[in-house]
């Protein structure tokens, strides 16, 4: 083992999010339909944990974009391509745990790990700002606007 790897500093990083990462937010006519849905569960990705976490926090998008659309294969679909792409062992920007640097120390992957006390504090210090980006993002992506959009075209 190199000497320094064991005290580098995993530190996570700011908040942040695309909505349904590689897939899409909402059908056509409703396209921000359970962008919510997706947002909260990259909330829970961007901290990582457990793997029972991780189990815990597909099935609610599951639960979350079954409610919103209505579709129980919608919702069984994308809870499959999470559950398979999202993987904390995949090096991409949507794995479970994206908030902390894949590589722990220089010697192996994060993977499914509690984080510790000293990162649940960090975690708790970005939080404001996750929630506000939460909600900026509400605003800029709300499922209604093009329901109301729809509606005002239908009464013309």
């Amino acid at each position: 083992m190199l000497p320094f790897a064991a005290t580098q500093a995993n530190e996570i990083k700011p908040f942040k999010t695309d909505g349904c990462s590689l897939w899409m937010d909402g059908p056509p006519l409703y396209p921000n339909l359970w962008r919510h849905c997706c947002v909260a569960h990259d909330l829970a990705y961007w901290q990582g944990g457990t793997k029972k976490q991780r189990t815990m926090s597909d099935n609610a998008i599951q639960a979350c974009v079954l409610k919103a659309a209505d579709s129980k294969g919608m919702a069984n679909y994308m809870h499959g391509m999470i559950r398979w792409g999202g993987s904390p062992y995949w090096m991409n920007y949507y794995r479970w745990g994206y908030g902390w640097d894949y590589w722990e120390g220089f010697i192996h992957p994060r993977g499914y790990k509690t984080p510790s006390i000293k990162e649940q504090i960090k975690i708790n210090e970005l939080m404001p700002a996750a929630i506000k980006v939460i909600e900026e993002d509400a605003k800029m992506y709300p499922p209604t606007k093009v329901m109301e959009k729809l509606t005002e075209t239908l009464k013309k």
